[in-house]
């Protein structure tokens, strides 16, 4: 039988080409490159700005043995720019191509006193602006799905790896087991359209953050990110990135640092956020991202921080002995705080100030040194069935103070120094359960003067007395008290006639009782005294 050939052409075997063994330069060898061929590049130092076409593979010689930051290859195979003409990135991606183990530096200008000046100053002096312009970076990925893993990207004078993409460009790349330090902008830069996966980097002491991100949605994982002169990783512009599994640590500023625009919205979960000069992670100027299931831990300021009308949602994370609060809202911040444990930060587990609002709902805010709960400045706050907890210490639990609002409501509460809540605001507590050390350890509700509470249905157990109040205006209703000292409801010169009614004081010595209030107007009916249990009379300390 005869072979009929129908004259489909086979493609072309793919080539290696070696450098300097068969031509001089990179750039030759690139050049004479079609799609799939690979370019294999001898240790050395090779001054020259580089232009990958599609779908080659640029590669240094070597194995993957590990040297001092990367790879040994990728240390001994360096890309630099110094003294070239020209401008734009130091490498240039094309779509298919591959970037593989090398050190690409010196391209732009570095500028080491610019550099140092802004780190003593954590950025502060850096100017505030919309960022997200290509520039020229070590290396550019501009609208095209390429691969760039295990290079050293060090002293450039724009980011280190800048990602771009565009409303009618594919951006996707595979950005992974990259070093890139000392750059004049990020270490990696994810902007316009980006949606590249970013994972496994190293990213440190870069001018702005170790990895950015404007106007971009990267999935960004398992990336280490540290000592940058801003956030760790920041977000901005829009930008939507899931940033997941990350560990940002002694960053001048946040770890994860997310600003400008409601349509800023990233995923931020699983991160590991500690000794930042800021926060661990922090939001502020209108964003609204999902901040869940991260450690921030032993910050300067809080834990987790929202301010400037930020909107954040943070679910399920644990802040603890962070120089200020676990969870800190400020400065007309709108915030969703379910579940976290916030456990011995210096000041507040959970703080809300400034005129912010939040909803803080099934928290566990545990021996934190100040107070678990407090709003000063004119906030306001929903609290409800949270876990509150401090053993000795002054502060109260939770204070409402400087004119705020609070409605508590399903909290346990115990302990507290002179207060379980100190109210010097309006505050609306219902259905809460007080346990306190014993009747010498303060009162569980304090009403400052010109101050406003209503109290109900709550349950009050080894509190000096349930109710301390003075000049303000009090509605108490249907509350148990038990283990107290004289007078489970004190109310001194009310603002308006009180009303404390359908209460009941356990008592277990013949001197206590119910009420002590100067002015007997209003409704004080109802109120019972009655025997405590004996068991209860028996734990009681006599006077």
């Amino acid at each position: 039988m005869l072979a009929i050939g129908f004259g489909v052409a086979q493609p072309a075997a793919a080539a290696t080409r070696k450098v300097p063994a068969e031509h001089a330069t990179i750039q030759a060898a690139l050049d004479a490159c079609s799609a799939g061929d690979v370019v294999l590049v001898a240790a050395g130092e090779y001054r020259e700005r580089l232009r990958l076409p599609a779908g080659v593979s640029l590669r240094s010689e070597g194995d993957q043995q590990r040297g001092e930051l990367g790879l040994r290859r990728a240390e001994r195979t360096v890309v630099r720019g110094e003294g070239l003409e020209g401008q734009g990135p130091g490498v240039r991606m094309a779509a298919g191509s591959t970037l593989d183990g090398f050190t690409v530096t010196g391209f732009g200008r570095y500028d080491d006193a610019l550099w140092n000046k802004h780190h003593a100053t954590q950025g502060n002096e850096q100017p505030h602006e919309h960022i997200g312009q290509f520039g020229a970076p070590g290396v550019g990925i501009d609208g095209v799905d390429c691969t760039v893993t295990d290079n050293i990207v060090h002293h450039n004078g724009d980011t280190g790896i800048g990602i771009r993409g565009g409303l009618d460009k594919s951006c996707s790349p595979l950005v992974t087991r990259n070093v890139c330090y000392r750059n004049m902008g990020g270490g990696i830069g994810s902007m316009q359209g980006s949606t590249a996966l970013i994972q496994h980097n190293e990213c440190f002491q870069n001018f702005f953050a170790g990895i950015g991100h404007s106007g971009a949605s990267p999935i960004v994982l398992n990336n280490e990110c540290y000592e940058n002169i801003r956030a760790g990783i920041g977000v901005s512009e829009g930008a939507r990135p899931i940033v997941r599994g990350n560990r940002c640590y002694r960053n001048r500023r946040a770890g994860i640092g997310v600003r400008t625009g409601a349509e800023t919205r990233p995923v931020i979960e699983d991160n590991d956020c500690y000794e930042n000069a800021m926060a661990g992670i922090g939001c502020e100027e209108q964003a609204e991202p999902v901040i869940r299931h991260n450690r921030c831990y032993k910050n300067a300021l809080a834990g987790i921080g929202a301010q400037s009308g930020a909107r954040p949602i943070i679910v399920g994370n644990q802040c603890y002995e962070n120089e200020a609060a676990g969870i800190g809202t400020q400065e007309q911040a709108q915030a969703l705080i379910v579940a976290n444990e916030c456990r011995e930060n210096r000041e507040a587990g959970i703080g809300v100030r400034n005129g912010a609002q939040a909803v803080i709902s099934r928290n566990r805010c545990v021996e934190n040194r100040l107070v678990a709960i407090g709003l000063p400045d004119g906030s306001r706050a929903i609290i409800h069935d949270n876990f509150l907890v401090r053993t000795g210490g002054t502060p109260p639990l939770v204070a409402v103070k400087g004119g705020s609002s609070a409605i508590l409501s399903g909290n346990s509460l115990h302990g507290g120094g002179v207060a379980g809540v100190l109210v010097e605001g309006h505050a609306w507590l219902d259905g809460n359960q007080f346990q306190g050390a014993g009747p010498g350890q303060g009162s569980a509700v304090w009403v400052w003067p010109n101050s406003e509470l209503s109290l109900t249905n709550s349950r009050f157990d080894g509190y000096r007395s349930a109710v301390q109040a003075s000049k303000s205006a009090v509605s108490i209703r249907g509350n148990e008290v038990r283990n107290f000292e004289q007078a489970a409801i004190v109310v001194k010169q009310p603002s308006s006639p009180a009303q404390v009614h359908g209460n009941r004081a356990l008592a277990t010595r013949g001197d206590q009782r119910v009420l002590d209030v100067d002015q007997p107007h209003g409704d004080l009916a109802d109120n019972q005294l009655v025997p405590a249990p004996a068991a209860d009379q028996k734990a009681s300390p006599q006077p």
